[in-house]
C-alpha cells in the first residue's frame, strides 16, 4: 500500500516546495523505493495553458500531452520519473468535473457543496492512477491561509483520517526570516503559519525551515516547542548556491531519514549523492564559460523559460563549462542593435512563444546568426521564425510570414486543422485557445547523415510538442535547393519537425521542446551539442 506525503507551504510563496519535494523524491528513490510526485494548484484556470508566463512562469508539458505547472519539471529533472496528466490538477479542473457531473444528474438531486463533493473529487485525484508506488508525494500549491487552498487542505485532512495516520505524513515548509537590524532569526512567522494549519485540523509531522543562514539550535528548539514537532523533525534548509545542491543539503539534514523513520521503514540501499556532488562541482567551480543569448518576450522573468535555462546548464555540465545566459528582450531589439547586442555571444537561442510582439527582433537576430556563422538553436516558434527569415532573405519572398501573426502574409507558417498521431487523426480548432494544440510526445524520422541524425545517433526520435501552427511543407524543395534542409519529418512525411542549414557550423531549428526532456544527470544531446558548438565558435 502506498504511503502519502503532503507538502504545504506557509508565510510566503515561492519558498521551494517543488524543489523540496523533488529532492526528497530523489533521496527515497535512490534508497530503493518507487516514488510518484503530484501537484495540486489552487487557481481557477483549468490548466496553465492560457496563463501569461509573467504570471505563472513556463507551462511544462508531459509525454501524454498535459499542460502543467512548472514544478513538474523539477520533479522530472530530479527523479527522471516522467509525469503524467494524472499528476497535476487545479481548482478549475476540480470544479469543472464536479459541475459536469451535476449537470448529468450524477448527484441524484443532492445539493452540491464544497464538502463533501469538491473534497471527494480532490481525494479521488490523490488516489487515482496509483499502482505499486511506495510513496506518493503531493505538493499543495499556494500558501496556507489562502482562501483558494482551503478545499485542498481540508481534503488532505480527510484523506489522512480515511487512509490512516500511519500511512500519511504532513510536511510544512515555512520561511524563517533574518532581521539584519537586530541581528536575529525570527521564528514567530513559522509559529503563526503552523497555528493556521492546525486550526484547519492538520498537525505537521515535519517542518522544513527555509532561511538565508543556519538556524541556531535554540531557535529550532523554540519552533519544536511551539509547533509541537520533535526537534529532529525541524529541518533547516539554508539557501543553496545552486539548486543541484538541494538533494545533498536535505540528505545532510536527514530529511529522508526522518521520513522513513516516521513510516517505520529502512533504506533498501544507500543513497547515492555522488552524481549531484559531481555536477555541483562543475557548476560552481568550472572556470571556462560560454555566453549564450536567449532572445524572447519573457526574459525579464526567469521562470518563464525555467526548463530552457536548466537544459542549457545541463549542456554546460556535459561540456564541463559554465553557461552564462545573456537575456535579450526581443521587443526592444532593433535591426541596427543586433550586431552590438550579439558582439560577445558564442551561441544564439530563440525559444518558443506566441503572438506578434517581438518577432521582427528575433528575425533580425536569426539573420545575423545565419550570416555570421554563430551557432543557432530555434525551438518551436524560434524554428518558425528561422523559416520566415530564410524565406524572406534567401527565397526572396518578401511577404513571407505566419498566419498566426498576419493574415495577409505569404503563409510559410500556417494553422492546421488536423494531424496524425499514432495512426489516429486529431482535430484542431482556432476557436478555443486552451487545450487545442499539438501537445505531448510525437515521433520524428531523421534524415540519414544529417547533423541531427549524428547528434541523436538515431533515425527516429520522440519529443514533446506544444504549438498550434506548422511549417508549410509545399516549399520544401525551394528551401532545400537554397541550403535549408528539412532533416526531421513526421512519420507520414507531412509535418516538418527539424531544419538545419548547410555550410554553417551549427544551425538547427526544432518544432518540439527538447528542454522538457533534459536532466542534470542526463543532459539532452541537442543542448550538449549546441553548447559544444558554441564553445568552439570564434
Amino acid at each position: 500500500m502506498a504511503r502519502y506525503i503532503f507538502v504545504t507551504g506557509g508565510v510566503v510563496s515561492s519558498l521551494g516546495k517543488g524543489l523540496s519535494s523533488a529532492s526528497l523524491a530523489y533521496l527515497l528513490k535512490s534508497q530503493g523505493y518507487k516514488v510518484r510526485l503530484r501537484k495540486m494548484d489552487p487557481y481557477l484556470n483549468v490548466d496553465p495553458g492560457t496563463m501569461s508566463p509573467f504570471q505563472h512562469g513556463e507551462v511544462f508539458v508531459t509525454d501524454d500531452g498535459a499542460e502543467t505547472d512548472l514544478d513538474l519539471g523539477h520533479y522530472e529533472r530530479f527523479t527522471n520519473i516522467s509525469s503524467k496528466q494524472s499528476d497535476n490538477i487545479t481548482t478549475g479542473r476540480i470544479y469543472s468535473d464536479v459541475i459536469k457531473k451535476e449537470r448529468k444528474g450524477g448527484y441524484l438531486g443532492k445539493t452540491v457543496q464544497v464538502i463533501p463533493h469538491i473534497t471527494n473529487r480532490i481525494k479521488e485525484f490523490i488516489r487515482k492512477d496509483i499502482t505499486n508506488e511506495d510513496f506518493v508525494i503531493c505538493e499543495i500549491g499556494g500558501t496556507v491561509g489562502d482562501i483558494e487552498s482551503l478545499p485542498f487542505v481540508e481534503a488532505i485532512r480527510q484523506f489522512s483520517n480515511e487512509h490512516g495516520k500511519s500511512k500519511t505524513l504532513f510536511i510544512h515548509l515555512t520561511f524563517v526570516p533574518f532581521l539584519k537590524s537586530s541581528d536575529e532569526i525570527k521564528t514567530k512567522p513559522t509559529q503563526h503559519s503552523v497555528k493556521e494549519l492546525r486550526s484547519i485540523g492538520i498537525q505537521p509531522d515535519i517542518i522544513i525551515c527555509r532561511s538565508q543562514q543556519s538556524i541556531p539550535l535554540d531557535q529550532r528548539k523554540k519552533i519544536s516547542l511551539f509547533c509541537n514537532v520533535p526537534i529532529d523533525n525541524v529541518i533547516e534548509t539554508v539557501d543553496v548556491r545552486t539548486i543541484y545542491e538541494a538533494p545533498i543539503s536535505f540528505y545532510n539534514q536527514k530529511l529522508d531519514k526522518q521520513v522513513l523513520k516516521f513510516f517505520k521503514l529502512k533504506p533498501k540501499k544507500r543513497a547515492n549523492l555522488n552524481p549531484w556532488k559531481k555536477i555541483t562541482n562543475i557548476v560552481l567551480k568550472t572556470k571556462k564559460s560560454v555566453n549564450i543569448a536567449i532572445i524572447g518576450k519573457y526574459v525579464n522573468l526567469k521562470d518563464a523559460y525555467k526548463s530552457l535555462d536548466e537544459a542549457l546548464v545541463h549542456g554546460g555540465i556535459a561540456n564541463n563549462l559554465k553557461v552564462n545566459l545573456i537575456r535579450i528582450e526581443s521587443d526592444n531589439l532593433k535591426n541596427n542593435e543586433v550586431k552590438t547586442k550579439l558582439k560577445n555571444v558564442s551561441g544564439l537561442l530563440i525559444p518558443g512563444g506566441f503572438g506578434k510582439r517581438g518577432t521582427e527582433g528575433k528575425i533580425s537576430a536569426i539573420k545575423y546568426a545565419r550570416e555570421n556563422k554563430i551557432p543557432f538553436l530555434g525551438i518551436c516558434f524560434g524554428m518558425q521564425m528561422a523559416i520566415v527569415e530564410f524565406a524572406r532573405n534567401r527565397l526572396k519572398i518578401k511577404k513571407a510570414g505566419s498566419t498566426e501573426l498576419e493574415s495577409k502574409c505569404y503563409p510559410v507558417i500556417g494553422l492546421i486543422n488536423e494531424w496524425d498521431k499514432n495512426g489516429k487523426i486529431i482535430k484542431g480548432t482556432n476557436k478555443d485557445l486552451g487545450g487545442t494544440m499539438r501537445l505531448g510526445l510525437y515521433e520524428a524520422k531523421l534524415k540519414n547523415n544529417s547533423a541531427i541524425n549524428r547528434i541523436y545517433k538515431s533515425s527516429s526520435i520522440k519529443e514533446r510538442h506544444r504549438h498550434r501552427y506548422e511549417v508549410n511543407n509545399k516549399l520544401k524543395d525551394q528551401f532545400e535547393n537554397k541550403g535549408l534542409i528539412f532533416s526531421g519529418m513526421s512519420p507520414d512525411n507531412k509535418l516538418p519537425e527539424i531544419i538545419e542549414l548547410k555550410n554553417h557550423p551549427w544551425f538547427i531549428g526544432v518544432q518540439f521542446h527538447p528542454e522538457f526532456k533534459s536532466r542534470p544527470l542526463a543532459p539532452h544531446p541537442l543542448f550538449s551539442s549546441f553548447i559544444k558548438a558554441s564553445k568552439n565558435h570564434k
